[in-house]
């Protein structure tokens, strides 16, 4: 299956019309593009102003259907020349995991550009209009149609809303799918990993710090909760993990608190194993219970798993793509919009643009060398898969 993907990735890279593409790949202007976009401020569930950019920028390109739902996800659809046929899905994230008063400051140092979301997500989303403006400066019509969207809630407590949305409403019309990062270029994920995000809380009557110490409080209660969640060691194989990622509580420094809650983030690349991790984090929480002291778990978060064999035709098709760059592939897991599409039954694979480091923090960075590169294997995986996607079974 190797040796026909390369063929029909070397075949497009080599065609005259598809060839004279790669020269005229404008990096400059991408980065613009990612620039622009990352200037606009997007957390996760407050993406309108973002999702507004884009939909206007999308009017530029000979796309229909341009429209953003409800979630604020931004569609548009390239007509193929056989719209019976299944059809393609290029998705990108809108949404980032700072808040909308965060300092966007672009920092630029040789071939590397600073600022917060800048690799994780604008980047990428800066790839979905690069590939319209190849599609449509250098008339490609692929058989199949093509849906382009900018989706929201990605990140964080956006537990996967947008792309969930993206489905519904276009699950039925897909063959295949491709979700585009920032800054995965040169890694093909092609399974997403099972994730549970809980909420735990701990509730106690309270009180005042002098009359009524060492009666229960909740933030006591949490904190050691807190270190036996830590003393867990999840399974290395499969690989298995947790975190602490935010603590809240307390109404005052001379109070007993009466709640306190921690947000625990759960991850396996098995569900079996997630559900083992889980049941040892309630476990935990009714061994420290008390008659005054109580906790209680919500679920905030449920990512699905799911996944397609690297064998794959779609995976295979990346890694040509990525040869053709004359870089090697490498075969992942992680969490991304793809596990919804992965879950769904959808041949989907997350691919990148550029390499970056830093994501999620505010010195977040992009290296800006590849990005021509990244944008033509890019390219040539969109089109490979629209001539191949009516082949493959669902």
């Amino acid at each position: 299956m190797s040796h026909s993907s390369n063929q029909t990735i070397h075949g497009l890279a080599t065609s005259p019309h598809i060839a004279a593409i790669r020269p005229q790949i404008d990096p400059a202007r991408v980065i613009r593009d990612a620039i622009t976009i990352q200037q606009i401020p997007a957390p996760t569930f407050a993406e309108d102003q973002r999702a507004a950019y884009m939909q206007e920028r999308f009017t530029r390109y000979a796309l229909a259907d341009i429209s953003t739902d409800a979630v604020y996800n931004v569609y548009g659809r390239w007509p193929g020349t056989d719209s019976a046929r299944p059809a393609l899905l290029a998705s990108a994230h809108l949404d980032t995991v700072f808040p909308a008063d965060t300092d966007l400051t672009i920092r630029h140092a040789g071939e590397q550009i600073y600022g917060p979301g800048l690799g994780d997500n604008s980047l990428g989303t800066a790839g979905l209009l690069a590939l319209l403006d190849s599609f449509q400066e250098h008339d490609l019509h692929p058989a199949p149609d093509i849906w382009f969207v900018a989706n929201s809630r990605e990140e964080g407590l956006g537990d996967l809303g947008g792309i969930r949305a993206v489905w519904e409403k276009l699950g039925q019309r897909l063959g295949a799918a491709i979700v585009i990062e920032g800054m995965a270029l040169g890694r093909v994920y092609h399974a997403g990993i099972a994730v549970r995000r809980l909420k735990i809380t701990c509730h106690a009557p309270g009180g005042h710090s002098w009359l009524h110490f060492g009666n229960p409080s909740a933030i006591h209660g949490l904190i050691k909760l807190g270190a036996r969640l830590l003393a867990l060691s999840p399974p290395i194989t499969p690989r298995t993990t947790y975190n602490i990622g935010l603590i809240e509580g307390g109404h005052s420094i001379n109070s007993l608190a009466t709640t306190a809650a921690l947000y625990l983030d759960l991850r396996s690349e098995n569900p079996t194993s997630l559900q083992v991790l889980e049941q040892q984090v309630r476990d935990l929480m009714m061994e420290n219970q008390q008659s005054e002291l109580t906790f209680t778990a919500d679920v905030i978060g449920d990512r699905p798993s799911g996944q397609i064999s690297t064998e794959h035709h779609l995976p295979q098709l990346a890694a040509a793509a990525l040869r053709a760059i004359e870089r090697p592939a490498t075969f992942e897991t992680g969490s991304t919009d793809a596990n919804v599409l992965l879950a769904n039954g959808l041949p989907t694979v997350t691919v990148g643009i550029s390499h970056g480091g830093h994501a999620h923090r505010l010195d977040e960075f992009i290296e800006t060398g590849p990005i021509a590169d990244g944008i033509w294997q890019l390219l040539l995986l969109v089109l490979a898969t629209a001539e191949q996607v009516h082949t493959w079974p669902r």
